[in-house]
């Protein structure tokens, strides 16, 4: 794991609980965990959204009981799609949330996407827009998280890892893997499936 000091290989800043390949993989649970999901998602994606509000405290509790680590995986293709930098934005916000620890990273992620604005609607460009979100999370509205938000810190880092989501070969948000397996998290309708149905896939 990194700590907030730490460079990629080109050379970039790369925040703090950060790890794989050019430290592109946001992790939260414990290294020994037996079981890794993987979680594949962009800010700005409406399905993320409805994934992370019906599950998202799921996961965060089972790595919280040592079940499973979560590895975060995120893209920014709904800057390319729709127009726009809210994608690249919110990563890089949420780059400097995890300097202030992983618990504020994830706590702010569930914020974001529960303040998620319309897809046409880009307001995650507007580091105004994301500053104020973090002050929802206890201990994240800090002078490092708001200047490092506001300077854009984390850009280049938020780059390469949306590269390397796109070498990844999924080709679709949110996609969710087990140890490599893919889980159902949305139902027939596009929303999250229950708490009851997500965890019956888990591992005991």
């Amino acid at each position: 794991m990194t700590s907030a000091s730490a460079r990629n290989p080109a050379g970039a800043a790369v925040p703090a609980h950060t790890s794989g390949p050019g430290h592109t993989v946001v992790r939260y649970g414990p290294d020994t965990a037996a079981h890794v999901l993987s979680v594949y998602e962009d800010p700005r994606c409406p399905y993320c959204k409805r994934m992370e509000n019906g599950l998202g405290a799921v996961f965060q509790e089972a790595a919280d009981a040592g079940r499973i680590r979560v590895d975060h995986h995120f893209a920014t293709f709904i800057d390319e799609n729709a127009g726009g930098t809210g994608s690249l934005r919110a990563l890089s916000a949420l780059g400097a949330a995890l300097d202030e620890g992983s618990e504020q990273f994830v706590m702010y992620l569930r914020v974001l996407f529960a303040e998620q604005p319309p897809e046409d609607e880009d307001l995650f460009a507007d580091t105004t827009t994301l500053v104020r979100l973090g002050a929802e999370v206890p201990g994240l509205d800090t002078p490092g998280f708001r200047e490092k938000v506001t300077d854009g810190t984390y850009l280049s880092w938020a780059r390469a890892v949306s590269d390397a989501f796109d070498r990844s070969g999924v080709r679709a948000t949110p996609t969710v893997l087990l140890d490599g397996e893919p889980l159902t998290v949305l139902g027939p309708e596009g929303y999250a499936v229950t708490p009851e149905a997500f965890e019956a896939q888990l591992p005991g």
